[in-house]
């Protein structure tokens, strides 16, 4: 049911392939056919970009406590007791593209190096997030080294924040000479909405450098004292900057995987309704906080728990399953209307429901208010705090005033039996509250930036929820046997059973010195420290 762009990108290889060997002239056939076959650093981009999402309905919107499992063959809410999978190998691929890049432009600055540089940290971060100390600095030499020795999560994180300011130096030098030799790019030359030429593509690009480079300064929030990362120096001359460190103006510059009804169909569809719309449903620490805070963006991604007893367009009918709790009572929960399902005209009466942001506007202005908050920056960080929360109201369709909200009409048997109703929402009202109006740059304040931060990573974004939580615990997040057979979230994942095979004493050495020879998930890593 997931059909994406990458079953595409390798049928173009494969055609290309094909149409290069039909038009071949006789005396090309004397070449080594033993010879690797050069492939355009495009082609390459693209099946890059086309793995990068982490798509919606996977195991890191559960764990990020968005959403929950509740039928036994689908599984259960349990938390990872596994490794976590790695990208060494679309690292490489980013190093032949890079390769491939220099070999076409006779440059060390192009759009491709830049690019890559990007994706390199992008990985290298969210590999590290998950387990700790990972290869980095020997990872990429193939034969050369083929038992790479383990950096530090800390070195990881210098060596990552290096690569984005290269990434930025490059892209300013590529903007400044007007280099438009960018294919390949799906998440904003080609995407079929809002389409850019290369110069915007590759000013979009930088942007987005900028953002990440402030998201992965905020995982370092516990490391604010360190002298030799300077989180907060380097935060501050990003946001002081702009000239030199561009940040993104909107939610048209985030990086996001765009839908569509042919090939690339958003995993909840009009064509998965049977399959997965009565197993799934939503997590209490998502809904259950905007129903709270009386924020219609829980109207527009939730049905109505009838079972309740109230108006379809009361808040109180919102109401998520506790991640925690067993199967058998969740299932009996959803079976008797009281919890919250899918809203089914938003995921379910279509192919394309909404985008996924990888890197998002509404993320990066509640980003550079905690930081400000957390005094690395000077600004207000009121404005960002409201602008973050805006943005992702516009996500969601909400707006200032008139609304109208769709739910499926109670004991319809139809998928598309539908009853829309008008529904006002001001958001001068809803800053109003106490609970949601910025209490400054204190404890309080903080808490709500993190918050709405975390309705911001709802089924995008990957593991950034959890990360979040496990960083600061807000929100609150749900504990009990659904989770873990003792109760209690995970803190990391484990390393892969194959390291043990082909580099055991790298990986034992890393082992040993940051969780005293055991591999545990509920073990606290470096940056939680």
């Amino acid at each position: 049911m997931k059909n994406f762009i990458k079953i595409g990108s390798m049928l173009m290889v494969i055609i290309a392939i094909v149409l290069s060997s039909c038009t071949k002239k006789f005396e090309e056939y004397s070449l080594n056919p033993n010879q690797p076959v050069s492939v355009p650093p495009y082609l390459i981009l693209r099946g890059i970009l086309s793995g990068l999402p982490v798509y919606p309905d996977s195991d890191e919107e559960r764990w990020s406590q968005f959403t929950c499992r509740n039928y036994t063959y689908y599984g259960d809410n349990r938390y990872w007791t596994g490794a976590a999978g790695l990208t060494y190998s679309t690292l490489n691929n980013v190093v032949a593209m890079e390769t491939e890049a220099k070999k076409t432009t006779g440059a060390d600055v192009n759009v491709y190096a830049a690019i890559g540089k990007f994706l390199k940290a992008y990985m290298f971060v969210n590999m590290s997030l998950k387990m700790g100390d990972i290869p980095m600095s020997e990872a990429l030499k193939k034969l050369a080294t083929p038992t790479p020795k383990y950096d530090s999560q800390k070195q990881v994180f210098i060596q990552s924040l290096a690569l984005l300011e290269e990434s930025n130096t490059m892209f300013s030098a590529l903007i400044a000479k007007s280099d438009v030799s960018l294919q390949g790019d799906i998440f904003f030359l080609e995407r079929t909405s809002g389409a850019k030429n290369p110069l915007d593509a590759i000013k979009a690009w930088q942007k987005v450098v900028n953002a990440f480079r402030l998201r992965v300064l905020i995982q370092l929030s516990k490391k604010d004292a360190d002298t030799d990362l300077k989180v907060k120096q380097q935060f501050s001359d990003i946001i002081s900057n702009p000239a030199k460190y561009p940040l993104m103006t909107s939610g048209s510059d985030n990086l996001e995987f765009v839908y569509n009804a042919v090939n690339n169909k958003y995993p909840d569809n009009k064509e998965s309704f049977g399959f997965d719309a009565l197993r799934y449903n939503l997590a209490a620490t998502w809904v259950n906080n905007l129903a709270a805070l009386k924020d219609l963006r829980v109207m527009k991604v939730a049905e109505p728990a009838r079972g309740l007893g109230f108006s379809d367009t009361s808040y109180n009918s919102f109401v998520g399953a506790s991640t925690g709790l067993d199967l058998s009572n969740m299932a009996a929960g959803v079976q008797n209307g009281k919890f919250s399902l899918y809203n089914r005209k938003r995921y379910y009466d279509g192919y394309t429901a909404e985008n996924t942001p990888l890197v998002s506007y509404s993320e990066m202005c509640l980003n550079i208010a905690e930081g400000i908050n957390r005094g690395w920056a000077t600004g207000n960080a009121d404005t960002w705090y409201q602008n973050g929360i805006k943005a992702n109201f516009a996500y969601y369709g909400v707006n200032d005033g008139a609304n109208t909200v769709t739910f499926q009409r109670a004991g319809a048997i139809t998928l598309a039996d539908y009853v829309t109703t008008s529904i006002t929402f001001n958001y001068a009202d809803y800053f109003a509250q106490t609970e949601v109006k910025y209490a400054g740059n204190n404890a309080t304040g903080l808490n709500q930036i993190l918050l709405q931060k975390y309705f911001s990573f709802a089924r995008n974004s990957g593991l950034e929820g959890y990360y979040q939580w496990r960083r600061t615990g807000v929100p609150a997040f749900a504990t009990g046997s659904g989770i873990s057979t003792n109760g209690n979230i995970p803190l990391r994942f484990q390393y892969p059973a194959a390291e043990l095979s082909t580099n055991k004493a790298n990986r034992d050495a890393a082992v040993q010195s940051q969780y005293a020879g055991n591999d545990d998930i509920f073990a606290k890593m470096w940056i939680i420290q």
